[in-house]
């Protein structure tokens, strides 16, 4: 027999749970870590029989082989804590169904790593509106597309405007932006890997998290802006084991007394990150913006700083198909949860990373084009049928998220060191490579205020 396979599995598990809904009863399939799958039936109202139970779990293992879980049907009338299941703050909801007639249908995901993509946000974990809306995330889906040279460049931009800018370097598994703005060597004690693991014990406090650019002087005229750095990991010497504490992370912890709420990763970060701003308050001032320096890739910690700790997340884009084949994957989680997906999309733009040409229009137009094909088949609403109240900007809107940001390609920037030219950003190639890019996202960090 023909072996069936990860995604014909999954396709035929999900088969079995619309049908079990025609029934009226709510299903709910759950996906292991091995990608193993299983079938709810919500029948408390009305017990399922044993011999219909098995019936189901036979045809359920036949069309999902290897792929079926342990126990591939179960009742929630036989089950301990069949709300830990039905009513997970994790579910992904496929059919709402129709009361009387179709019961729902939802996926609930078991994953290491990529479930923060889609599931609600949990408690504590999305900060107020006016401490989200001064965060900004800078992200790539794939590496080595120049973010974090451009979180760098916009600090400093930032800062020469005469405002407070707080760096917190979220790439841990390869810092980057923390030497683009201060020697290694006059780091803090401790970086953001210190909190989380401190924090998992309860002894976060009095962690020294950040320090002042020693990099950047305000432009004489320019007012008291300033930078401040919270880096990964802190200042490097024999007895600091960085890699023992990135390994112990990025669980989710238990609940600290009896009947309390677990702490999931989301909220651990959050207060790092939370952590970092207070204490640039109490040596100075509040951040006025504060640039979170996302990893790339498909993480938990890019999950999290885009859905639920930025009020602005730039989306780094190379134009060639397996950007937008990973930009697509995301946003296609998002699609499965609509309100997500309506919450998010304006907080979205797209950054045309190391363009070639300045005066390459067409090039730029078809790099737009294609991130606004991306955008309406996950992200934007359906047009047809001439629906007005559809969010679906025109291609050529240049105020739409799928409008790119471009920054320019220069070969000087390869294998800067910024040790030995510290004064780096304001080199004429680089001023020319970044100018659209810091005027067009400072318009966007503050509308209200004019360019000079």
């Amino acid at each position: 027999m023909k072996p069936t396979r990860f995604d014909a599995a999954w396709h035929a598990a999900l088969g079995h749970a619309h049908r079990a809904a025609e029934t009226g009863r709510d299903t709910v399939l759950v996906r292991d870590l091995f990608g193993r799958a299983s079938l709810l039936i919500d029948d408390e109202s009305e017990p399922l029989p044993a011999e219909e139970l098995e019936s189901l779990a036979e045809a359920f293992r036949r069309d999902t082989q290897a792929f079926a879980g342990p126990q591939p049907v179960q009742a929630a009338s036989t089950m301990f804590a069949p709300e830990m299941f039905f009513a997970s703050r994790e579910l992904i909801v496929q059919d709402e169904g129709e009361p009387g007639h179709r019961g729902r249908v939802a996926v609930l995901e078991r994953t290491v790593v990529g479930a923060d993509w889609a599931r609600e946000a949990a408690p504590g974990a999305s900060p107020q509106p006016e401490v989200r809306e001064r965060r900004v995330a800078l992200y790539g889906f794939k590496g080595g597309v120049g973010r974090s040279t451009a979180t760098a460049v916009l600090a400093r931009h930032l800062a020469d405007k005469g405002h407070c800018v707080l760096v917190v370097d979220l790439d841990l598994e390869s810092p980057g932006v923390s030497t683009l703005l201060h020697g290694l060597d006059e780091l803090p004690e401790h970086g953001i890997v210190d909190h989380l693991v401190e924090a998992g014990v309860g002894n976060a406090d009095e962690l020294d998290l950040v320090t002042q650019s020693s990099f950047f002087t305000p432009t004489q005229g320019k007012g008291n802006g300033e930078i401040w750095l919270a880096p990964a990991g802190g200042r490097p010497r024999d007895d600091y084991d960085y890699l023992a504490k990135l390994n112990r992370i990025y669980s989710d912890l238990p609940a600290a007394e009896p009947g309390g709420a677990p702490k999931p990763f989301c909220v651990r970060l959050e207060e790092a990150i939370a952590a970092c701003e207070a204490q640039v308050a109490g040596i100075s001032r509040q951040p006025d913006v504060v640039l979170l320096d996302s990893r790339a890739g498909i993480h938990d910690i890019a999950a999290v700083t885009l859905t639920q700790l930025s009020g602005l997340s730039l989306l780094f884009a190379v134009d060639n198909p397996s950007t937008w084949y990973g930009y697509g994957m995301l946003f296609s989680q998002w699609k499965q949860r609509p309100d997500r997906a309506v919450e998010l999309r304006e907080r979205l733009r797209i950054v045309a990373a190391m363009f070639r040409s300045a005066g390459d229009i067409e090039r730029l137009d078809k790099l737009r084009d294609n991130a606004q094909k991306m955008f309406a088949e996950t992200l934007y609403d359906d047009a047809a049928g001439g629906d007005l109240t559809a969010y679906n900007p025109a291609p050529a809107d240049n105020q739409a998220p799928h409008s790119p940001i471009p920054i320019l390609f220069s070969h000087d920037l390869i294998g800067l060191d910024p040790l030995q030219d510290r004064d780096w950003p304001e080199l004429p190639f680089v001023e020319a490579a970044y100018k659209r890019f810091l005027d067009e996202v400072y318009q966007l960090v503050f509308p209200t205020e004019e360019l000079s």
